[in-house]
């Protein structure tokens, strides 16, 4: 049987019975199983199986979305609570350079940098709203980051600085960049966020590529306005497309991960899309979800 497909199951509490379990589901989704591992630390567990797909078909073939698509859905309308599963084509997992693109606020890091600002001008509570409205597709993202920023103006500068003091890594984001990297592969970040607070996080890590917003600072304080054009959906798939060319990787071989909708495009136009902790229409629309605190789960899906 040449195996063209990964199923990777990932939970905080995943049993013996459970992989039985995850076994006969793959089975009943149309797939062959072959070769099975189990993987994680005490934090989570995995469970990765090899399968082909029904049809005679290379290790090594590009198998489409659309392929995917019964299985997949198959497997999140019979799976186990508490446990995902992403299936993921053996010719991403088993190319020897990988191209990872990740959001930043809520994936990369805890928080979101718009709200975190906010709190210094006292209006962190009707910011919240916009952006989770802004996440979840119901707002333009550009006109509600306009809206949004426009609240700082008058901001001393100095905040910044405090704002990124506050924040931290997503539990997981380090060791994840560092097995990426380790491992030969690109590693780029692209965020709504902004610049000032992105540039020390994307040197410590030692980023391939990172873009993010600009706010505009002038005399010490800050406008309320971003300096350019903003980092929307259709930048971020933008900046995959030529950040990946630019390493010489196909598509086929790119990750992406985010949790909102200004990651839609970029989650629909990679090898496999990966919703972290997002939004129900994101993880609808994703090829897979990471439903854990810990972000270095990726790196199972991935293969890495």
């Amino acid at each position: 049987m040449s195996s063209n497909v990964t199923a990777v199951s990932y939970g905080l509490n995943l049993s013996l019975p459970d992989t039985q379990r995850l076994r006969s589901l793959l089975t009943a989704a149309g797939l062959s199983v072959d070769a099975e591992i189990r993987a994680g630390d005490g934090r989570f567990q995995v469970y990765a199986a090899d399968c082909a797909l029904p049809g005679e078909a290379a290790p090594d073939e590009v198998v489409s979305a659309a392929r995917l698509d019964a299985p997949r859905r198959a497997l999140a309308a019979s799976g186990i609570e508490g446990v995902d599963t992403a299936l993921v084509p053996a010719a991403l997992r088993n190319a020897p350079r990988k191209f990872l693109i990740m959001d930043v606020d809520s994936t990369l890091i805890q928080q979101e940098v718009i709200e975190l600002l906010a709190a210094y001008a006292g209006k962190k509570e009707e910011v919240t709203a916009v952006t989770e409205a802004a996440m979840r597709g119901e707002l333009d993202f550009a006109q509600s980051l306009h809206a949004r920023v426009a609240v700082l103006a008058g901001l001393p500068a100095g905040v910044v600085e405090q704002v990124r003091a506050e924040v931290r890594l997503t539990a997981g984001a380090a060791e994840l960049v560092a097995a990426f990297q380790a491992a030969g592969h690109a590693v780029a970040v692209v965020s709504g966020g902004f610049n000032q607070i992105l540039r020390p996080i994307a040197e410590d890590l030692g980023l391939h590529y990172w873009i993010a917003n600009e706010l505009e600072i002038v005399d010490g304080a800050l406008t309320g306005k971003v300096i350019g054009d903003v980092v929307d959906r259709a930048a971020k798939e933008k900046y995959l497309r030529e950040w990946a060319a630019a390493e010489g990787i196909p598509m086929e071989h790119t990750i992406a991960v985010g949790d909102g909708a200004n990651d839609l495009d970029m989650l629909g136009a990679a090898g496999i899309g990966i919703a972290f902790n997002a939004k129900p229409a994101v993880r609808a629309a994703a090829d897979a979800a990471v439903n854990l605190p810990y972000l270095d789960a990726v790196r199972y899906i991935a293969g890495v």
